[in-house]
């Protein structure tokens, strides 16, 4: 397993070296440093004395890649690329591009506490009622719960996840007042904001998510040993939920695990429509300021984090299943 694991990490950090020098090209070959400051200045009329000092509080007033006014390894140190991106390994982000906007790594201590509050709830809820509710249709197969059931799905997942906003804002909030359309509050008193977005987020993933769990118990049925647990005399409940749902674990993790980036990342969509200071809304009002630093932070950020969950996922295979050997 050491052996295995270890290969893995290689292969992950390969990836964010990858993502990361493709992400740095991108956003250092088509936007110049002076490119930037124009776009955070604003105005018709930007001079050049004002371009250099936005570049130098930021440390942009460097060469990309080598710095031949500088001798020893302060000929790639002392870059843009070493700072801007070679940092992003030891967790330093640095400043972001915007005026107003402070150190990023601090500003994401800061939000992702907000972006846990929603996101992990929902992830475990999510994860609970899918697999729960395609048990049910399983265990009602060939019935018409079973067919409205999926027929249900089919709408859920075919409805995009704003329409569930706006309706849910304007049902629950405007017509009932059971909860604010909006905004967000510290401590306890941030239940009462979190709700409404929890389960307007749970529906609108239900269908998706219980209809493909459903199939893979489906696939799970016709297995030898379902026909042999039946042949013993076993209860269809006790078949599906001792030995269906354990032997579909893996898939189910799979699936779910995708997910795990965004229990701390953030929800872009209901973050921003709900007015939740997390990572989400950091992430949207980075792209609407044009502020590349941030942008090029979370994108590392997220790619580190996806190649630690899918890590994480492959060893709690063989905890799902002791048949599974990482080799």
């Amino acid at each position: 397993m050491g052996a295995y694991l270890l290969r893995r990490v290689l292969y992950g950090v390969l990836i964010l070296i990858g993502v990361n020098l493709l992400t740095f090209f991108l956003f250092f070959t088509v936007n110049t440093p002076d490119d930037m400051a124009r776009l955070n200045i604003g105005g018709k009329r930007v001079t050049q004395d004002q371009i250099d000092k936005w570049k130098s509080e930021r440390g942009y007033d460097k060469p990309l890649y080598v710095n031949t006014a500088r001798a020893g390894s302060e000929k790639f140190t002392e870059t843009i690329f070493w700072e801007r991106s070679v940092s992003l390994f030891k967790l330093e982000f640095g400043r972001a591009d915007a005026e107003s906007a402070g150190d990023i790594g601090d500003e994401m201590r800061a939000r992702m506490a907000a972006s846990l509050q929603l996101a992990l709830p929902l992830f475990i809820l999510q994860l609970f009622v899918s697999v729960v509710f395609s048990l049910a249709l399983v265990f009602f197969r060939h019935s018409k719960l079973d067919f409205w059931g999926v027929v249900l799905c089919v709408l859920m997942l075919s409805i995009s996840a704003l329409f569930y906003i706006i309706v849910g804002q304007w049902l629950f909030s405007r017509v009932f007042k059971l909860a604010p359309i909006s905004g967000y509050a510290g401590g306890w008193d941030a239940l009462r904001f979190l709700v409404l977005p929890v389960l307007l987020s749970l529906v609108a993933r239900l269908g998706s998510e219980a209809r493909l769990y459903r199939a893979m118990f489906l696939e799970e049925l016709g297995r030898d040993y379902v026909r042999t647990a039946r042949a013993k005399g076993l209860k269809e409940t006790v078949v599906l939920y001792r030995h269906v749902l354990r032997n579909a674990l893996i898939p189910i993790m799979t699936s779910a695990g995708g997910y795990l980036p965004y229990v701390f990342l953030g929800s872009l969509v209901f973050e921003s429509f709900f007015g939740i200071p997390g990572l989400g809304a950091y992430v949207i009002d980075a792209i609407s300021g044009q502020d590349f630093a941030i942008v090029r932070s979370m994108v590392f950020l997220g790619a580190a984090l996806y190649v630690i969950s899918f890590i994480v996922i492959d060893l709690l295979y063989t905890l799902a299943d002791p048949r599974v050997r990482l080799s």
